[in-house]
């Protein structure tokens, strides 16, 4: 016996149904590639990174490893997963390699940073009104 369940609605607007079941799918291949960066940056460390890309573009992994106190293989991992994911990128100069935020994904990244933003303001504006 299958496990159904009931939903009781007075009227179905098939044209709304078939409206977004279309949207949907128009953005299907968008839907997964926005989960994948909202994970990748749901992750402290590498949100932190991408801060700090954002902030000043072309940062070293001494760079970052210095400013976040973590360990250089600690760093590299992230910005591999980061650059994996597309979201950066590596230009080597000399024996040094410098990565800057892709083009491509820096628009959504800076919507997600602009919450950090928004964050600081509440806090400051709390402790300026206690």
């Amino acid at each position: 016996m299958r496990d159904q369940q009931s939903c009781i609605r007075v009227f179905e607007d098939q044209e709304k149904i078939q409206q977004y079941t279309e949207k949907i799918n128009d953005f299907q291949p968008f839907f997964g590639r926005l989960a994948q960066v909202m994970d990748l940056a749901g992750n402290e460390n590498r949100l932190k990174i991408i801060y700090l890309l954002r902030e000043e573009n072309n940062l070293c992994v001494c760079d970052l490893s210095d400013i976040l106190s973590m360990s250089i293989p600690a760093v590299s991992q992230h910005l591999r997963k980061l650059k994996d994911a597309q979201l950066i990128q590596a230009r080597k100069v000399g024996q040094t390699v410098f990565y800057s935020l892709r083009e491509e994904s820096s628009d959504i990244l800076h919507l997600i940073l602009a919450h950090l933003t928004t964050l600081q303001k509440s806090s400051e504006l709390a402790v300026s009104l206690s």
